[in-house]
């Protein structure tokens, strides 16, 4: 398992922890302020995939499914342990999230080849997708947990074959939900979005701030000060 990484802010503070892999998650706290140690979990997204119903695989149950796995599995890490002298009595808040690209009801996570990407592509250029974020937050100590989906219109642009070969080529669109970033090489391809931008990265930082508020957890006590 990947040692935790990240700075907490100071004593007194609730540590807030990451569960999640994604660099552009950890990217987006990071740039808004936040101090957060990361902690990705366990769990196998294809796995618990494959093991909800048809009824459950529309984007914005699943996306909350896997979230609250995500988060219930780091919370029982840090229970058992794993951020070890880190933790010293502090309250710990765990953030579990995770996105899905919804394409005219088609619900699309990571592509699994650069033959996939090239067929999303093709039926995602010119149109509008809606990219859904399930965030769950679980305190450690109480076990409460809050949870919320955040969804952002996305239009997309029209690469041509060209742009497109060597786009995917980068590497990018096979590591990404829906096969584009907006704040990466992907982002010239999409042409407007009507909504969060922050959720289109991958944590809709504004409903993240009111899930820390309903647990009593303001976000400006989580800034990072000299």
């Amino acid at each position: 398992m990947p040692e935790p990484a990240g700075s907490p802010a100071g004593p007194g503070v609730p540590l807030l922890v990451l569960g999640s892999s994604s660099p552009a998650r950890a990217m987006l706290l990071r740039n808004a302020g936040v101090a957060a140690i990361v902690l990705p979990s366990r769990v196998d997204e294809e796995a618990l995939i494959a093991e909800l119903g048809h009824a459950e695989r529309g984007a914005h149950h699943l996306t909350q499914r896997l979230a609250r796995a995500k988060a219930m599995d780091v919370a029982d890490l840090v229970r058992a342990g794993s951020l070890g002298d880190r933790v010293d009595g502090r309250r710990v808040i765990v953030v579990g999230a995770d996105s899905l690209l919804d394409v005219e009801g088609r619900v699309l996570g990571k592509a699994g080849s650069p033959d996939e990407v090239r067929a999303r592509w093709a039926t995602m250029a010119g149109r509008t997708g809606v990219l859904v974020t399930g965030h769950t937050v679980v305190d450690v100590g109480s076990g409460r947990v809050e949870e919320a989906t955040c969804s952002t219109e996305v239009r997309f642009g029209r690469p041509d074959a060209v742009e497109l070969e060597a786009y995917i080529a980068s590497g990018e669109p096979l590591s990404v939900a829906g096969s584009c970033t907006i704040d990466g090489l992907g982002g010239a391809f999409i042409d407007g979005i009507d909504g969060d931008h922050t959720n289109v990265i991958g944590l809709a930082l504004p409903t993240l701030r009111a899930l820390l508020a309903a647990l009593g957890v303001r976000w400006t006590e989580l800034w990072q000060r000299a």
